[in-house]
């Protein structure tokens, strides 16, 4: 459906410092610098972080939300925590278990360091039927 994400920053290295911790605990690997940006690469999916090349500001998109996946709970958590550890910002509902129009999730959402909003998630088995 796309070819890649990418999102506007002010700060590079910070950004460099944040998504590394992120997707390092989401099993990726450190991003490559190319200039003023950074570039991941995991499971066939591609991220990007630049300098805006009209020379303004970055700014965040409101309304927008940028999904990443996560295999379990526990490296959600593990991702969530790398994420506040390194300059990100919790928000909204704690992490946890979720019912969403598509089933049991486990979510954290968390905005980066220059405010795009992430959700972290992972899909969870659907409840037993009762008996």
């Amino acid at each position: 459906m796309y070819t890649h994400v990418m999102v506007g920053s002010n700060d590079i290295a910070r950004s460099k410092a944040f998504y590394d911790a992120l997707f390092g605990a989401l099993g990726g690997q450190p991003g490559m610098q190319m200039g003023e940006r950074l570039l991941y690469r995991h499971n066939g999916a591609a991220f990007m972080v630049t300098r805006p090349i009209d020379g303004e500001a970055a700014t965040f998109a409101n309304g927008g939300t940028i999904g990443l996946g996560a295999a379990d709970p526990a490296q959600l958590d593990a991702a969530h925590a790398a994420a506040v550890a390194n300059g990100g910002t919790a928000i909204e509902a704690p992490v946890g278990e979720r019912q969403t129009p598509m089933g049991p999730a486990y979510l954290g959402y968390l905005r980066d360091p220059d405010g795009n909003k992430l959700c972290l998630g992972c899909r969870l088995p659907a409840p037993a039927p009762a008996a």
